[in-house]
């Protein structure tokens, strides 16, 4: 038996996630490996999912789709992974277990420079941060004399964007919800301006620090009211790409708010990677995730790490308020 962290109904993953007793995983068919779990990250959209299962009847579900261990057997026709080497898998659903049996060829090899709370971050947040990249350099002048502006810029995904942005030359202004935020970002990207949605007439400032240039995107894992503030900093035709679901309340919207400047809505998920891109696509943009890990290894932050009989206490740690960085379990 293993041990694995589960939820037997949809809900408030507080209350529905659970650690099991299951049964062990079998010897690895053809293709897959197997993997003795050594760590797994808590995403937001991981307890998103929780909440909008829909298990059937008397049927557990186990969690997760990515995590990091060390490979423990190969089945036939696998060269790419061998036992002993570290890798990195997603997507896996049910990954939140002591052991797994995954297709090998999503078994990224971790490098030796990384550790297991880096190399378990390692591929869902740098993929959405390519797939929102994609998104915002389709108008055109994203990268030229355009500003994106990054809304929550302290999360995970927000300093990762942050990063690659620098490193790629396009302007980005940081918006957080605090102050406190705002200070850490500033010694963290000097060079990148950031504005706080708590001081009164925080748009204005967007605009002023924009100084006259083009807002031809907005990327807004949060939604809500501020999603709605921030649709109106918009340049026409400009885009605000919601790719989260942090606020419950819908975004107050009205048609002509479309309609005068042409703006455009836009979602993304990391699930539209999996379906709605090419296989070819999908290596190169893994590729790049990893360069992007080795690239800026001090951007991923661990904000706690919880053994596996914590987790209710890890799910709790996601929402709490400053925190900074991704909550992980340790098996």
């Amino acid at each position: 038996m293993i041990r694995a962290v589960t939820y037997p109904r949809s809900g408030h993953p507080v209350d529905v996630l659970e650690l099991t007793d299951i049964a062990a995983p079998p010897a690895p068919e053809r293709g897959q490996a197997q993997v003795q779990v050594s760590a797994f990250p808590i995403h937001p959209g991981d307890l998103q999912a929780v909440a909008a299962a829909r298990p059937a009847a008397g049927q557990i579900t186990v969690a997760g789709l990515e995590a990091t261990g060390v490979v423990l057997a190969v089945g036939a026709g696998v060269s790419t992974v061998a036992p002993g080497m570290r890798v990195t898998v997603f997507p896996c659903p049910g990954a939140w277990r002591e052991q797994i049996n995954v297709d090998a060829n999503l078994a990224v090899v971790v490098p030796d420079s990384l550790s297991d709370e880096v190399a378990a971050q390692m591929l869902v947040n740098p993929i959405t941060v390519l797939m929102l990249r994609r998104a915002a350099q389709q108008h055109f002048s994203a990268g030229f004399d355009g500003v994106i502006l990054n809304n929550a810029a302290a999360s995970a995904v927000g300093r990762l964007f942050t990063a690659g942005a620098e490193r790629h030359q396009i302007a980005t202004i940081s918006i957080v919800r605090n102050e406190q935020r705002a200070q850490q970002l500033r010694q963290r990207f000097p060079s990148v301006p950031v504005v706080s949605t708590a001081a009164p007439g925080w748009e204005d400032r967007v605009r002023q620090v924009a100084g006259g240039r083009p807002i031809p995107v907005v990327l807004d894992p949060i939604g809500g009211s501020t999603a709605a503030a921030l649709l109106s900093l918009l340049s026409p035709g400009g885009t605000l790409i919601i790719y989260g679901l942090m606020d419950a309340e819908s975004i107050p919207l009205h048609a002509a708010d479309l309609l005068e400047s042409a703006i455009g809505l836009r979602g993304l998920t990391i699930g539209r990677w999996l379906t709605a891109v090419s296989p070819d696509e999908r290596a190169s943009d893994v590729a790049s995730a990893l360069a992007m890990t080795r690239d800026f290894p001090q951007q991923f932050d661990t904000a706690a790490i919880y053994p596996l009989e914590q987790i209710t206490d890890a799910v709790q740690h996601v929402s709490k308020p400053g925190k900074v960085g991704t909550v992980l379990i340790k098996t």
